[in-house]
């Protein structure tokens, strides 16, 4: 029987380019299309491209590694930097750029009410292209009978309690966000000097 064997020096692992590492339907394309579209003046992040000093991150790429992120239950900073590191999807939407945790985290705190507004926005579109729960058909006030709850119905009200409950849950994923990076403050592991040789 023969056997494979991985080639750790092999020259071209990935493709040449890096749009190529994403198919062109995968989902994280949508996230990119979507963040792109954002004014971000009407969020309240204020891009200066006279800035002086020491270059930071674009907030566009640090707005999409934490709407993707959460948006697959990724809440830890930590987790997110090191999914900058080893998975192509996140490699692709960053465009390479490799953020550490301490800098992820005091975007997100910086930025926490146009993250709230944007993850709403973001659940509003999901709710619109169903796929996300949530996906109802409103009519214009007309009762219609049918095989079919009182509880099933929706009115204005429920659907204002509807979102109200997205920005708790929006505001729920904010806090344990926090809550995931201080306990995570004193259990960060490094390599041994000597493990490094």
């Amino acid at each position: 029987m023969a056997y494979r064997y991985g080639n750790r020096n092999q020259i071209n692992l990935f493709p040449e380019s890096m749009e190529d590492y994403i198919a062109p339907d995968d989902p994280v394309r949508a996230y990119d299309a979507f963040i792109g579209a954002l004014d971000f003046r009407d969020l309240g992040i204020t891009l200066d491209p006279n800035k002086v000093g020491n270059s930071e991150y674009h907030p566009h790429a640090m707005l999409k590694l934490l709407v993707y992120g959460y948006s697959y239950g990724i809440r830890s900073s930590r987790k997110l930097e090191r999914a900058t590191h080893h998975n192509l999807s996140f490699i692709w939407l960053t465009s390479g750029l490799k953020p550490d945790h301490k800098t992820i985290a005091e975007f997100r705190r910086k930025n926490k009410e146009a993250l709230a507004h944007t993850l709403k926005q973001c659940a509003k579109i999901c709710i619109k292209l169903n796929l996300i729960e949530g996906n109802t058909l409103f009519l214009d006030g007309t009762k219609i009978r049918a095989n079919a709850s009182i509880n099933k119905t929706w009115t204005k009200k429920k659907a204002l309690k509807a979102l109200k409950h997205i920005d708790k849950n929006i505001k729920d994923i904010l806090t344990q966000c926090d809550a995931v990076d201080e306990a995570e403050q004193g259990s960060l592991v490094t390599m041994d000097e000597e493990l490094k040789d």
